[in-house]
């Protein structure tokens, strides 16, 4: 087994760097995920990343570097899930979910290999706020207040593919590296904020697009 002590103390660490200390147990949490992600890796291939170290930034850190913008703050609960679309490994929806157990995350992928890795997670650590849907994301109806991807393709691409799943007012949030040019049109969203993500062990730019499905509703307040 990979060393426990020194990827909790490069979690712990992480944690603090991006101010989501005071939260007991989260550490030693996503240890244990990231231990279950090393040990389905070698048969399953869920992630090219190899390193354990470097799975716990570009994994793990990336996917809580997102945190403040989801709806799990105690002032912003949804009512309903949050959808994590193309999950993969559990990501960003599994560190998510260990950081916010009051909100519900739906982790949606089509590959089997994958969705099996995440219901064995989702009983290894317990998680009752995680539902695990096995589809496509073209195939998948729900109308979401807020749906979250890693970056899986560019801006556009994502938007085009999941924009029937934004309820009305709801946000995407998408996880990308470097800034894009490129502009969308004849969308059902809206670009309403980028945010410069600062990602502890990871150099690289990381960016945070958060899109928006207006309202219909025409009358004045």
């Amino acid at each position: 087994m990979t060393n426990s002590l020194a990827l909790l103390g490069s979690i712990e660490w992480g944690i603090s760097q991006l101010g989501l200390d005071g939260h007991s147990g989260l550490g030693a949490q996503l240890e244990r995920f990231l231990q279950g992600l090393i040990k389905w890796n070698k048969a399953y291939n869920l992630t090219a990343i190899r390193d354990p170290q470097q799975m716990v930034a570009l994994h793990l850190m990336d996917s809580l570097a997102v945190a403040p913008y989801v709806f799990g703050a105690a002032d912003q609960l949804s009512a309903t899930p949050v959808l994590d679309v193309g999950s993969g490994a559990g990501l960003p929806g599994i560190p998510l979910a260990l950081y916010y157990p009051q909100t519900e995350f739906v982790l949606l992928d089509s590959n089997g290999k994958k969705t099996r890795f995440l219901q064995q997670m989702k009983i290894e650590l317990g998680l009752a706020n995680v539902s695990i849907i096995q589809a496509r994301v073209e195939d998948y109806d729900g109308a979401f207040e807020q749906v979250i991807c890693r970056a899986f393709a560019s801006l556009a691409n994502i938007v085009t593919t999941t924009q029937h799943l934004v309820a009305e007012g709801g946000s995407l949030l998408a996880m990308k590296g470097k800034l894009e040019d490129e502009k969308l049109t004849a969308t059902e969203l809206q670009v309403v904020a980028v945010h410069a993500l600062e990602v502890p062990g990871i150099e690289a730019e990381r960016h945070l697009y958060e899109l928006r499905r207006h309202t219909h509703h025409q009358k004045g307040d």
